[in-house]
């Protein structure tokens, strides 16, 4: 099989089951709003949302990072240098849980009635942040590792079993009640098991690999360091790309549109998902063809996984045209409205593929800053952009604006790998080599 076929084959399944599990938590939040009222499931939106953020910290960007270096440790052999990567990403887990639990309490109160609210569950979202941190590290690590399915679905589809799981055993044992303090804890204990399950598969995995590396290359921590802070930066920009957008658009909208255009950026970000999984899913090819003397080689694999991300993202980009319609009229009519943004958003994600993976193939060079000042420009641009077309267009304008950020930024990071590596990671490249050598004799 090619590798375009095994990507896009790969990726089809894994949206598919990232679908279901999104599908899962739709129902979960619809039904704590039946039970609940809107205030229960503010509180719950509240908590899951801080759940995130901070799970995102816990690692020190090495959650970022997990699969860049698990794909070069395998490609190479070295499952002892691997098994230290792990054990460092894992102690600072511990270490910031524990630092936010002797901060916590003093610092909370500040956010006023939010932090209230997370301080009535400060134990419970400390061990669901955990446990949400341990399995995105050891996920990044089995995708690494050429298992992408053990890797990401745990948190895509695991994850919100265990959340409708832990909701039915609350409205169970507290039938009438508010039990969203009953919820999380059953969840941290659900989720807790899910995450050590999740490691132990990580950890065979990595201890089937060769150790050739018995003694730690010198240096090699302070890459560590070097590569995850900037990614840390890259990837809160993009994976919380949206929620930020939302901060800025709560003064700019009403809240009728800020309601249509949030439901806009979830489904977007489903789409986001299965395009930006290709990406993950063709790292160790890429190490491997970057380990070989040919250097066309290596352009020609980076220019492949973006023809199959730019295929995806067209049918995707086709299928919202087509049933985006139907996906609003579930949240009720006054979301109609948010059908043709979705699609502006959805050809963003196209542009993007179109541009290719400049920022990963930066870091593979060993110059991970450099994609820095793009993710500034587009973050600067959607600020302005937004305060610009937002009064005059509405929900299309913020559409739009964020259109144009996600331009700028995929366009910013193209020119510097152009400039600074001499490689062209645009699918352009791929129209004018022609397959990379193999693919139409192997999967590898």
């Amino acid at each position: 099989m090619s590798l375009m076929r095994r990507l896009a084959s790969q990726s089809a399944l894994i949206f598919a089951a990232r679908i279901g599990g999104a599908g899962l938590v739709f129902l979960a939040q619809a039904l704590i709003a039946r039970q609940w009222g809107a205030a229960g499931l503010a509180d719950y939106l509240v908590v899951f949302a801080a759940v995130n953020l901070i799970a995102m910290a816990m690692p020190l960007g090495f959650n970022t990072i997990g699969t860049f270096f698990a794909s070069r440790y395998g490609a190479a052999g070295e499952g002892a240098m691997l098994a230290r990567f792990m054990a460092r990403a894992y102690l600072q887990i511990g270490l910031v849980a524990l630092g936010l639990a002797l901060l916590a309490t003093p610092l909370l109160p500040l956010l006023g009635a939010a932090g209230a609210v997370l301080l009535a569950h400060l134990p419970q979202l400390l061990l669901i942040a955990a446990g949400t941190a341990m399995v995105w590290v050891s996920g990044a690590v089995l995708v690494g590792l050429r298992r992408p399915f053990a890797g990401l679905l745990a948190d895509g589809v695991v994850r919100p079993l265990a959340i409708g799981l832990a909701l039915f055993l609350a409205l169970l044992l507290s039938p009438g009640g508010q039990g969203l303090g009953l919820l999380l804890w059953i969840f941290a204990g659900l989720y807790g098991l899910v995450a050590i399950g999740h490691l132990t598969i990580a950890l065979r995995s990595v201890r089937a690999l060769p150790r050739t590396d018995v003694a730690a290359r010198p240096g090699e921590a302070a890459r560590w360091w070097r590569l995850a802070l900037p990614w840390a930066i890259v990837g809160l920009a993009t994976d919380f790309f949206f929620d930020i957008d939302l901060l800025i658009l709560s003064g700019l909208l009403a809240p009728e549109d800020l309601a249509v255009f949030g439901v806009a950026a979830r489904i977007f970000g489903l789409v986001a998902f299965a395009v930006s999984a290709v990406y993950a899913l063709t790292l160790p090819d890429l190490f491997e063809a970057a380990a070989a003397p040919d250097k066309s080689r290596f352009e020609a694999r980076v220019a492949d996984a973006n023809l199959a991300a730019a295929g995806l993202a067209l049918a995707l980009l086709v299928g919202v045209i087509l049933g985006g319609p139907l996906l609003f009229m579930l949240f009720g009519p006054e979301f109609a409205s948010g059908a043709a943004p979705l699609v502006v958003l959805c050809l963003g994600l196209l542009i993007r593929a179109g541009f290719g993976p400049a920022a990963l193939i930066l870091s593979m060079r060993d110059r991970p800053w450099a994609g820095v000042p793009a993710v500034g420009l587009g973050l600067c641009a959607l600020v302005l952009a937004n305060l610009v077309l937002v009064p005059a267009f509405g929900l299309m304008g913020a559409a739009l604006a964020a259109l144009l950020a996600t331009t700028l930024w995929s366009a910013a990071n193209w020119l510097v790998a152009r400039r600074l590596l001499g490689i062209d990671v645009s699918i352009l490249a791929r129209l004018r080599r022609g397959p990379a050598p193999g693919n139409a004799r192997s999967g590898a």
